[in-house]
C-alpha cells in the first residue's frame, strides 16, 4: 500500500497542463533555449559522423543542404506555431482543432505514435552515445567496453532521476549548454587552423569529390537527394515550442516574440556548428575511423578533440558531451511525460494512473530498454528511427501552419512549398530507412490498441467534472417543495410541442403511480462531441407551457444524465429519481453506439455509472424504466 501510494503520489496533483496559465518558474529566453538546446545541440556529439556515413565526402554540401531548410522551412514554419500555441500546446494542438471529433482524434493518436518514437530514440540514442563517448575515452579501463550494458546503466540511471522526482532545472541546462558549445567552438578553432596550417588537406577533399562527382551540378543534385538521411539536425523545433510557458514574458504578444528569438537563435547557433563540424570531420579524419568499431564512430568530435587537443581536454569533452547527451535524454523523458498526460487520459484513453509520472516513467524505461537491446546500442541503426519521428512531426507542423494560412494565397504558396520539401524528405526517409515506420508503427499500434481497450474500460466512468446551471435552472430546482428531484430523460429531438410533453407527463405519473401534484422536470441531453471524455456540464432551463426542463450538450448522455443526479444528491441531500423508457434497438448495436457515438441504451449505462460513482446504495440516485 505504501508503495502504490508512492507511485501515485502526484495523481491527484493539480495540473497546468491544459490550462493557458502561467508557470510559477520563469526564465529569460535565451535560458529557456538552453533548456531546448540539450535536444538540439546535444546532436553535434553524432551528427558529423552519421552525416559522413550517408554521405560521405559530400557531407558538408548535404550538411548545406540542411541548413538551408533549417533556416527557410522549418524556422518559418514553427515561428507560426508559436503564435498559434502560445501556450506550447504544439503542431499536434493546432491539427487537432482543425481535425475534431473521432478523426482528429485519431489523427492526434498517430501523430504521439510518431512522437513518443522521436522521444524514446532521444533517450536511448543519447544514451547509446554517451555509452560511445564513455567507452572510446583512452583512459577508460578495458572491463568498460560493453556498450549495451553501458547504455543500459544510463538509462537506469535516468529512470531513478525520475522515480525520485526531476524538476527541470534551466540553471542546470544553461550550464551544460554553454561549456559544451565552448568547447565545440575551440575543437572547430583548432581544426580549422590545422587546415589552414595543412592546405593539402582541403585539397585531397576536392579532388576527391572531382573524382567522385563530375560537376557542381551533379555534387548539388546528389547532395540533394541525401539530404533526408541528414535530417537529424532538424530536432528541437518541436521542444522549442513546448517550453514556451517558460519564458518570462509580460504579455501573449511578448512571450510569441521571444519564442521566436528562441528558435531564430537557436537555429543560427546550430547551423554554423552544423557546417563548421562537417566540413573538419570530414577533412580532418579517415573514412575508415567513421565505421563500426572505428575511432570516430558516434563520436567525431571527441575524436578530433583528443586527437589535436590532447587527452586532458579531450576527456573535458567526453564528460560535457555525456552529461549533455543525459540530459537530453531527461529533456525526452520530461517532454514524454508532459504530452502523454496531455492527451491520453484526457481522451479517456488510457488508465488514470497514465497521468500519475512515475508509472508513466517504468513504462517507458522498459520500452526503452527493449529498444536499446533491439538495436544493440547502436548510435547509427537508430539514425532512421530518431529521424522518422522528427520529420513526422515536423511535417505535420508544416500541414497544420499550411491550412492555417489557406485563405492568405501569397502565405499559401511559400508553406505549400515547405510543406512538399518536409512530405519529400520523410518520404524518402521512410523508404531508405524504413526501421523508423516499423518501429513507430509498432509505437501508434500500441497506442491505439491501449487507447481503444481504455476507452471501452473507462466509458462508464462518471466523466462529468462540474455542473453549472444557468439562472433559469436554479429557479426550476427550487420550485420543488419536497427538493426530491425526479428528471423525465427526453430526447431533444422530439421538440417542444406541448401535446408531446403532455403524453410523456401523464404516462410517467401512470406508469409509475406518481400523483398529479409531485412535481417532474425533464431533462434533455444534446449529444456533442462524442470522442471527447470529460467535461463541464452546462445545464440550462426553459419552460413549455406548464413544463419545465432542463436542457445540456455532452459527449455521452448516460454519464450526463448520472453526472447531474449525483449533483443533485450532494446539493438537496435527498435522493433524485430519473424516469426511462426501455430503447429496442439490439445490445451489440447499443454498446457501439454508446463508446463511440455516445449514445445507447441510456437506462442501464446511467444506472452502472451511478453505481460505479456512489458504492452505497443509500445514497445512490434511483434510476426507474418502463
Amino acid at each position: 500500500m505504501r508503495f502504490k501510494s508512492w507511485l501515485l503520489a502526484d495523481l491527484d496533483v493539480p495540473s497546468a497542463r491544459d490550462a493557458e496559465e502561467q508557470p510559477e518558474a520563469q526564465s529569460p529566453w535565451w535560458q529557456v533555449m538552453c533548456l531546448t538546446g540539450v535536444d538540439y545541440f546535444s546532436t553535434l556529439g553524432y551528427q558529423p559522423g552519421i552525416a559522413f556515413l550517408a554521405a560521405g565526402l559530400l557531407s558538408p554540401l548535404a550538411t548545406l543542404i540542411l541548413v538551408l531548410v533549417t533556416l527557410f522551412a522549418a524556422l518559418p514554419v514553427y515561428r507560426r506555431v508559436c503564435q498559434q500555441s502560445p501556450y506550447g500546446q504544439g503542431s499536434i494542438a493546432m491539427l487537432q482543432k482543425i481535425f475534431p471529433e473521432w478523426g482528429g482524434k485519431l489523427f492526434v493518436l498517430m501523430l504521439l505514435g510518431f512522437a513518443t518514437t522521436d522521444f524514446v530514440i532521444t533517450m536511448t540514442l543519447s544514451a547509446a552515445d554517451g555509452a560511445a563517448h564513455l567507452i572510446g575515452n583512452p583512459i577508460m579501463p578495458h572491463w568498460v567496453d560493453h556498450q549495451i550494458l553501458v547504455t543500459l546503466l544510463i538509462l537506469a540511471t535516468l529512470s531513478a532521476i525520475f522515480l525520485k522526482g526531476f524538476k527541470e532545472a534551466i540553471g542546470i541546462a544553461t550550464v551544460l549548454v554553454v561549456s559544451y558549445l565552448l568547447l565545440n567552438a575551440v575543437v572547430v578553432v583548432v581544426c580549422f587552423r590545422e587546415i589552414a596550417l595543412h592546405p593539402a588537406m582541403m585539397t585531397h577533399w576536392k579532388e576527391g569529390l572531382v573524382n567522385l562527382h563530375e560537376s557542381p551540378w551533379k555534387m548539388l543534385a546528389v547532395s540533394v537527394l541525401l539530404f533526408p538521411r541528414l535530417a537529424l539536425g532538424l530536432s528541437g523545433f518541436e521542444t522549442g515550442v513546448a517550453v514556451m510557458p517558460l519564458i518570462r514574458a509580460d504579455s501573449t504578444e511578448k512571450r510569441i516574440r521571444n519564442a521566436r528569438y528562441l528558435l531564430l537563435t537557436a537555429a543560427l547557433i546550430m547551423s554554423v556548428f552544423l557546417m563548421a563540424t562537417s566540413i573538419a570531420s570530414t577533412v580532418l579524419i579517415p573514412a575508415k575511423q567513421f565505421g563500426p568499431g572505428g575511432e570516430a564512430n558516434g563520436r567525431a568530435m571527441a575524436y578530433l578533440a583528443h586527437h589535436y587537443l590532447g587527452n586532458a581536454l579531450g576527456t573535458a569533452y567526453d564528460i560535457s558531451t555525456i552529461l549533455i547527451l543525459g540530459f537530453a535524454g531527461a529533456s525526452a523523458m520530461a517532454g514524454l511525460l508532459n504530452l502523454i498526460p496531455r492527451y491520453l487520459p484526457r481522451f479517456g484513453m488510457a488508465p488514470e494512473w497514465a497521468r500519475a509520472s512515475r508509472p508513466l516513467v517504468l513504462v517507458f524505461m522498459g520500452i526503452a530498454t527493449l529498444v536499446t537491446v533491439a538495436f544493440k546500442a547502436d548510435v547509427d541503426a537508430q539514425g532512421g528511427a530518431y529521424a522518422t519521428g522528427v520529420l513526422v512531426l515536423i511535417t505535420s507542423a508544416s500541414v497544420a501552419v499550411l491550412l492555417s494560412v489557406w485563405r492568405k494565397p501569397a502565405l499559401r504558396v511559400i508553406f505549400l512549398l515547405t510543406t512538399a520539401i518536409f512530405v519529400y524528405t520523410t518520404a524518402v526517409n521512410m523508404v531508405e530507412r524504413p526501421e523508423g515506420l516499423k518501429i513507430s508503427s509498432m509505437f501508434i499500434g500500441g497506442i491505439l490498441a491501449v487507447s481503444l481497450l481504455s476507452r471501452a474500460l473507462r466509458s462508464v466512468e462518471l466523466r462529468i467534472t462540474e455542473i453549472s446551471l444557468d439562472e433559469e435552472s436554479e429557479g426550476i430546482l427550487a420550485e420543488d417543495s419536497d427538493q426530491v428531484i425526479r428528471l423525465i430523460a427526453r430526447g431533444p429531438e422530439k421538440g417542444d410541442a406541448v401535446e408531446l410533453l403532455d403524453k410523456a407527463d401523464a404516462q410517467t405519473r401512470r406508469f409509475h403511480n406518481l400523483s398529479a401534484d409531485e412535481c417532474l422536470i425533464f431533462f434533455e441531453v444534446v449529444r456533442g462531441d462524442a470522442s471527447d471524455f470529460s467535461e463541464t456540464l452546462c445545464v440550462k432551463g426553459r419552460r413549455v407551457g406548464r413544463h419545465s426542463i432542463l436542457s445540456a450538450t455532452s459527449p455521452v448522455v448516460a454519464n450526463s444524465i448520472a453526472g447531474l443526479l449525483v449533483y443533485l444528491e450532494r446539493r438537496t441531500g435527498r435522493t433524485p429519481h430519473v424516469y426511462f423508457r426501455w430503447t429496442e434497438a439490439s445490445p451489440m448495436k447499443n454498446l457501439f453506439r454508446f463508446l463511440f457515438l455516445g449514445e445507447g441504451d441510456t437506462a442501464p449505462l446511467t444506472q452502472e455509472v451511478l453505481r460505479r460513482a456512489i458504492p452505497d446504495p443509500k445514497r445512490r440516485p434511483i434510476v426507474h424504466v418502463s
